[in-house]
């Protein structure tokens, strides 16, 4: 295997718009220095961690692994890498978590076969491939080597890299990899984030007008039932108040007081976004706290009245303290709010109308109301279609 053939498909990799979360325990070890060794990793790589021993796995999956050098396990690390990267990426690139477990040639023989799993997991597909090598053909360096190959290979494919680029790795026939393959439609991706299997999906319909090279997310959060200029206007003014901004408006299937929507409603009123051309990230988390976990970094767009329960302790089991708590949690994941004014039972309230703890007050922003004021909401709006 030539050093131009490795760079010819790094190259590639690292020219394709996807971003990657890898993980990888036990081999492929040399992936990691091609990909970084080539300009332009930082297109591409996220984020890689290398959970070698037993407390950092179980601590990355969230569980004790039936077998740690299993499919089962590079899946589930695949799919914990998946979403990190929707939490990482830039908004709206394409992203793949990449999981990896081997138990390769060591100091010592080993009793069971010399093996390796990877998987990589897509917004719309679940593939993995296991390969058992022949004992006593190489040495450790060797199948470092080769399972590094086929990973890299791998991620060119999650990357839709074309095959003709892909390295003709070193396995011999009889170590063909067995390979899976699940396609997912939209309804099952909308089932899994319902059922928390994902964080979120993301809809990219922006249209030409909108900065789509902000790094930063500008997010609009609500139920949009329905959707109505009032929505539309307040983020395109908050976004013009934030230099890197990318505007994005969030609708949680989840409700922290309803049952869930349903898929069929979710795809329902994200058509409503289809036909406005803006982009819409469906999460499934209801509460601000979680949707700056969700989205680190982030400046949340809220009505006034929206900020008047933020701050009260009601909603914190009665504790100021709680509260206080609660909120500087999300300002260290380096969130914001930039609060609107709002028709609060018959009165105009803005931010400056609220008495916002000192440890607060630089992660509320007003958005001035020479900028925007539109005294309409969703629920006159369904009153008046009956």
């Amino acid at each position: 295997m030539t050093d131009s053939l490795i760079r010819a498909l790094v190259e590639a990799i690292h020219s394709a718009p996807t971003q990657a979360v890898l993980y990888f325990s036990g081999g492929a070890s040399q992936a990691l220095g091609w990909l970084a060794s080539v300009p332009g990793a930082s297109n591409t790589l996220l984020e890689v961690i290398v959970p070698y021993s037993r407390m950092s796995m179980i601590q990355l999956l969230g569980k004790v692994p039936v077998q740690f050098t299993s499919k089962e396990t590079a899946e589930d690390m695949a799919l914990v890498a998946y979403n990190r990267a929707l939490k990482l990426s830039k908004p709206g690139s394409p992203v793949v978590g990449v999981g990896f477990t081997g138990s390769l040639a060591t100091t010592h023989p080993k009793l069971g076969d010399h093996r390796f799993y990877l998987s990589t997991r897509t917004s719309n597909r679940i593939w993995s491939s296991s390969v058992t090598l022949s004992k006593g053909l190489r040495s450790r360096e060797q199948e470092e080597q080769v399972s590094s190959q086929v990973l890299l290979n791998a991620i060119a494919d999650a990357c839709n890299i074309s095959s003709s680029t892909m390295l003709v790795s070193d396995l011999t026939e009889h170590e063909a990899p067995a390979v899976r393959e699940q396609c997912l439609d939209e309804d099952q991706e909308l089932e899994q984030l319902i059922d928390g299997k994902i964080c979120f999906k993301v809809f990219p319909f922006s249209n030409g007008t909108q900065n789509l090279t902000g790094e930063r997310k500008v997010i609009l959060s609500g139920s949009f039932n329905p959707l109505h200029d009032g929505h539309l206007k307040l983020l395109e003014v908050a976004t013009s108040l934030c230099s890197d901004g990318y505007p994005c408006f969030e609708l949680s299937a989840v409700n922290a007081d309803k049952p869930p929507l349903t898929v069929a409603q979710i795809k329902d009123r994200v058509k409503q976004f289809k036909k406005a051309g803006k982009t819409v990230i469906i999460s499934n988390q209801p509460y601000f706290y979680k949707k700056a976990e969700l989205f680190p970094g982030s400046a949340f767009v809220i009505g006034a009245d929206t900020a008047a329960r933020l701050i009260n302790p009601k909603y914190y089991g009665g504790s100021n303290e709680n509260m206080i708590e609660t909120l500087l949690g999300c300002k260290r994941t380096g969130s914001t709010f930039l609060v609107g004014g709002r028709n609060m039972d018959g009165v105009f309230k803005v931010l400056d109308d609220f008495d916002i703890p000192n440890e607060l007050k630089d992660m509320f922003i007003s958005i001035p109301v020479d900028k925007f004021r539109m005294d309409i909401s969703s629920t006159e709006i369904r009153k008046r279609q009956g």
